[in-house]
């Protein structure tokens, strides 16, 4: 999905599968108030990367000023590194990317480093850091008594730095190939009974949560909640609805479309508002 100066574009496709860009619609947008050019960039598919190149060589081709983009989710941000004959899939996005020249590109909660160092003029939002304070009022947590989980070092290394919370750790051995996890170690002393928080960045059909938290429940845990920004709708496909191991999940709408199930709750703006006349995005306090 993509959105032009906060209008939603549309595309076609020809009988064989090729994009029809509409210029007509997109100077139409343009002419509305006279703004700025700011693209929002949800991913849904690869075809949107396509579009996105279109759609920026179109406004190019007017010679309409600088352009900014926001992107809810880096598409191939997983693919961060390189292991074994693995393809670094993310370097070629922000390659694609930094080919379009934006003045700005804003990503909302970048799954490491990697993606701010590799794209052009990149301005990472910390969507995590309010997710969590959201889901912390929601669910009543005791910050003097109750736990943050972070599932693997990388979310520890994100987000530990967020305030001063008690903490868990997993420590997980994963299968890069295949993408499973072999075994998952919490590291940490833990109060039983208490409320524990999972805070992750990214979850798909949610097995390393499930994992995660039969481990904490193992330990004594009361209710467990999961904080995750990015969340696909394959989550409701997995065991995280089904069974009663996770009380609730709080995630953004920067992948998942609707909420299929109560246990999944959508919080659409965590505070970020885009300024029309400078493109600046900024934090509401």
């Amino acid at each position: 999905m993509i959105k032009l100066n906060n209008v939603l574009v549309k595309f076609e496709q020809f009988p064989n599968g090729e994009t029809r860009v509409d210029g007509e619609q997109i100077v139409s947008i343009m002419s509305i108030g006279n703004l700025p050019n700011c693209i929002e960039f949800k991913y849904e598919t690869d075809a949107d990367l396509l579009r996105l190149m279109f759609l920026k060589r179109f406004l190019d081709s007017k010679d309409t000023g600088e352009s900014t983009l926001i992107i809810s989710y880096m598409p191939y941000s997983r693919m961060d590194r390189v292991e074994g004959e693995s393809v670094f899939t993310l370097k070629y996005v922000a390659d694609l990317i930094n080919s379009l020249n934006f003045e700005i590109v804003y990503v909302h909660e970048a799954h490491s480093d990697v993606t701010a160092a590799l794209l052009n003029n990149c301005v990472a939002l910390n969507d995590g850091e309010v997710l969590l304070g959201l889901a912390m009022d929601k669910v009543g947590f005791d910050v003097e008594k109750d736990y943050v989980f972070y599932p693997d070092a990388g979310a520890q290394k994100r987000y530990s730095k967020i305030g001063k919370f008690n903490e868990l750790v997993g420590f997980k051995k994963r299968n890069f190939e295949t993408g499973r996890i072999e075994s998952l170690q919490v590291v940490g002393e833990m109060e039983p009974g208490r409320k524990i928080i999972i805070l992750d960045d990214l979850s798909s059909y949610g097995g390393t949560f499930m994992l995660s938290a039969e481990k904490l429940k193992e330990l004594g845990a009361g209710d467990i909640y999961l904080a995750v920004t990015h969340c696909e709708d394959k989550i409701f496909e997995g065991k995280i609805p089904e069974y009663d191991l996770i009380t609730k999940v709080f995630t953004t709408d920067s992948i998942i479309n609707k909420s299929k199930h109560e246990k999944v709750e959508i919080i659409s703006s965590l505070g970020w508002v885009r300024d029309e006349e400078s493109n600046e995005v900024i934090e509401v306090a």
